[in-house]
Order: C-alpha cells, then sequence, then structure tokens
C-alpha cells in the first residue's frame, strides 16, 4: 500500500561528489532554521546529505566532502584494478560514523517520512526506504552503492540487496507526486539545462554487471528516467508546483572531483544558492 504524505516535499538529487552543492543550500536552511516540508526524499549523495540537514549537523557533510572524500582511501583506481573498490563505502561509512557519528536522538524526535531511494539488486526495480534510525546509516550507504565501483551493493531488510538508487530512479519526483506530494522543492547537482546522455561506457557495461544481470538493463536506460524525471520538473501535471534549485551553468564540478578548490567553490555557491531557494519558496506559497 503507497504511504500518502503531506503536501510539501523537500527531494535532493544524487550525484556524487557534486552533492556538495546541495549540502551547502541544506547547511543554510539549517542556519536560518527553515523546513517547511511535510517529506524529505533522497537518491545518493542527496539521501546522505539530508540525513545531516534533518539530524541539525550543519557542517558534517561539508567536512566529509572537502577533508574524508579526498583521502587517497576512498577513491581509488589502483584498488579498483587489483579487484577492490574504486569507491571504498566501507572505509568512509566507518570512519565517518566513529569520528563525526550522528545524532540519533534529533533523528528520532523527527516524525516526518524520510524517503531513501534504492535500487533493489535482484528485480533492477527502484524502492523508497523509510528505516528505523538505527538502519539509517547502512540505508545511506546501500543509496550509495554504485554498481561497478561499489562491488557488493548493500544487504538490508528481509535479506535483500540493494544499490544507488540513482540506477532506477534518480529524482524520485514522480513517486512524491503519486503519494500526494504538491508542493515541491527539488535541489539539484546539475545545471537546468543539463539533459543526460546514453552513457560513454556501455558497451563494457554487460560484462562488468553479469553478476547481477537485473541491473543491467536500468543501467542502460538510466538516462533515459532522467530526463523523464526532468520533463515531469519543468511541465509538472495540474494542481502540482515544482521549484528546483541548480547550480549555474558555468558549474563543472566531475562526478569523482578531488579538487579542494573546486569544492569549496561549490559549497558557497550552494550556501548562496539557499537564500535564493527561501525566497522563491516564500514567493511560491503567496501564489497558491
Amino acid at each position: 500500500m503507497t504511504e500518502k504524505i503531506g503536501a510539501a516535499a523537500l527531494i535532493v538529487e544524487g550525484g556524487a561528489m557534486r552533492g556538495v552543492f546541495s549540502c551547502g543550500i541544506l547547511d543554510h536552511f539549517l542556519h536560518q532554521e527553515f523546513s517547511p516540508f511535510d517529506s524529505f526524499w533522497g537518491v545518493s549523495a542527496g539521501a546522505n546529505n539530508l540525513a545531516a540537514y534533518l539530524a541539525n549537523m550543519p557542517g558534517r557533510n561539508a567536512k566529509i566532502y572537502l577533508d574524508y572524500s579526498l583521502r587517497r582511501e576512498f577513491i581509488s583506481v589502483r584498488k579498483f584494478i587489483r579487484g577492490g573498490h574504486g569507491i571504498d563505502l566501507d572505509w568512509m561509512w566507518d570512519i565517518t560514523d566513529s569520528e563525526l557519528g550522528i545524532d540519533k536522538k534529533q533523528l528520532e524526535t523527527e516524525k516526518r517520512p524520510f524517503f531513501l531511494g534504492v535500487t533493489r539488486k535482484d528485480t533492477g526495480k527502484a524502492e523508497y526506504l523509510t528505516p528505523a534510525v538505527d538502519s539509517l546509516l547502512k540505508t545511506m550507504k546501500a543509496s550509495s552503492a554504485v554498481p561497478i565501483l561499489y562491488r557488493n551493493g548493500v544487504t538490508l531488510e528481509k535479506g535483500h540487496g540493494y544499490v544507488d538508487g540513482g540506477v532506477s530512479d534518480a529524482i524520485p519526483v514522480a513517486e512524491a507526486i503519486k503519494r500526494g506530494a504538491s508542493k515541491i522543492m527539488v535541489l539539484r547537482s546539475r545545471p537546468d539545462s543539463y539533459r543526460k546522455s546514453r552513457g560513454k561506457l556501455d558497451c563494457i557495461m554487460k560484462p562488468m554487471l553479469n553478476k547481477t544481470p537485473a541491473l543491467i538493463e536500468p543501467m542502460m536506460t538510466r538516462y533515459i528516467r532522467y530526463n523523464q524525471a526532468i520533463d515531469l520538473i519543468k511541465s509538472p501535471p495540474n494542481g502540482v508546483q515544482i521549484l528546483q534549485i541548480c547550480p549555474p551553468d558555468a558549474f563543472k564540478l566531475t562526478r569523482l572531483s578531488t579538487s579542494t578548490e573546486q569544492l569549496k567553490k561549490a559549497y558557497q555557491l550552494g550556501l548562496d544558492a539557499g537564500k535564493t531557494a527561501i525566497t522563491k519558496w516564500n514567493q511560491l506559497l503567496t501564489t497558491m
């Protein structure tokens, strides 16, 4: 049975290191005590940023982007070539849980639903999980488990394995509308003009996914669903209003950027965009 939600929803796109932009926006929201939403939807890096926002921990994820993510233990071509992870989520989750933690007491006071987008390994289908606080970190990890670069996926409830939610539904606007959202803010990690194209490495993807055949089709067609989500954002159904906050067209941060200077600039862009987002949201409410 589909869980019904309130009208106002906040959706945060992933995008690995590009997520530092939405991290800045959400940190500004925290500084302004801005949280007028009935539900929260995050995928991959977007889910991680929302978790810090709901835990009321400004600066937590900025430290991850500007420190932990840049350490050699996290992104390693050498490890990947030798059969390990190209992106070592095991190391990242262990060290950030140990050294930064997350405020579980604060999260337990939050009664509004927080949906984390994941993709089930054995079906290739999207699921939107609302885990208990004790399961949140593991579910965040599942939502970030990029196939191929992170080799294992993550086993969650009932023994099912999951990978990055972006494989099946990178921006879950349609699902939020289906469940009752009609006033939606979407924090993007790509400029407004961006359209996703077919992957350049699709020709080698099939053999690399031979152990998870259900993921082949959604990985090969994810660009189609991504662009459908963008079309829906720009032309929502009657009665639905969608405000998207995007980085500028000059935003060229790559998915696995290791440039401290560029990441700091992107975070500041997010902080500045947070001011615009609050103003536009308030304007949206006055036009209803």
